[in-house]
């Protein structure tokens, strides 16, 4: 009786294993749709518009009306975080496809042709490695007078080095392979090499990075905001709502958590959905 038990459940627990990361994956598929609904309709459908100023209820914390509470100024909370979704989540989709689309051009010319190229790129891609991401960012854009997109502009050039290596070491494993010979022989162009043999198969380390590149930029983003160099003073958004409400926890703590936790969910669900887009994409073949 008892073997029987232990044969039945052994099946379910599999069942169960095997489903959870679906369930993860699903839950961070979820939470990204939703934010992309905030960035694409957020002023319509805040309860309340994100920048009025309701100075008589000044910070207060969740009510009927309010179900976050309100800021300093009395902008409804929940209002600045759905339409804050805007500034931040297009600044870093920007940057991961702009450093996509670079560092993947750059990659590929240097594992494919090799020598003097991959010399010039690769030790350009370093010393751009080497640099403290946040604190240039910081620097240049401190001394430029802030501003959001010459801050986007700068983390994409910082981040290019990563998505160039990365590319980089993917080309060099794909170069030795006998269907890229067979193409030489037959003449192919080296321009429908790289864009149409090599780019397909280097695409799924590549679309994993680019999550990950997004979800590093998000943070970078809130935080030059934090400190007052990203979008100016009154623009919803996640980063200057943290800034704005940390020194008033005790008034009103949901003010600075709920957009610590957007951006923390926002974050892993972006990295969790990059593994599994690599893992899915990687096993196409096999799984064919």
């Amino acid at each position: 009786m008892a073997a029987v038990t232990l044969t039945e459940a052994g099946p379910i627990s599999a069942a169960r294993t095997s489903r959870a990361p679906l369930v993860i994956v699903g839950l961070s598929f979820a939470w990204i749709l939703m934010v992309v609904v905030f960035c694409l309709a957020g002023p319509l459908i805040a309860p309340y518009s994100a920048t009025a100023q309701n100075l008589t209820i000044g910070m207060a914390g969740p009510s009927a009306q309010h179900w976050l509470g309100t800021n300093s100024l009395g902008t409804d909370v929940l209002s600045i975080i759905i339409v804050g979704a805007r500034t931040a989540v297009i600044g870093p989709a920007i940057i991961a496809v702009g450093s996509m689309a670079l560092g993947s051009a750059l990659g590929m010319m240097a594992g494919y042709y090799g020598g003097r190229t991959d010399t010039v790129i690769m030790r350009w891609a370093d010393v751009m490695y080497a640099l403290p991401g946040l604190i240039v960012a910081i620097v240049v854009v401190g001394v430029a007078g802030g501003g959001y997109w010459l801050a986007v502009l700068v983390i994409t050039i910082l981040s290019i080095p990563y998505d160039t290596r990365v590319v980089r070491a993917a080309t060099l494993e794909q170069r030795g392979r006998p269907y890229l010979e067979a193409a030489l022989l037959l003449g192919v162009k080296t321009r429908v090499l790289l864009t149409r043999h090599i780019f397909p198969n280097v695409l799924p380390i590549e679309l994993a990075n680019a999550f990950l590149t997004f979800a590093f930029s998000l943070v970078t983003l809130a935080s030059l905001s934090f400190l007052g160099l990203g979008v100016p003073p009154g623009t919803p958004d996640w980063g200057r709502l943290l800034a704005s409400s940390y020194e008033q926890l005790s008034s009103n703590p949901l003010a600075s958590i709920a957009p610590g936790i957007m951006l923390v969910l926002t974050a892993a669900s972006a990295s969790i959905l990059g593994d599994w887009l690599f893992e899915r994409l990687s096993d196409r073949g096999r799984a064919r």
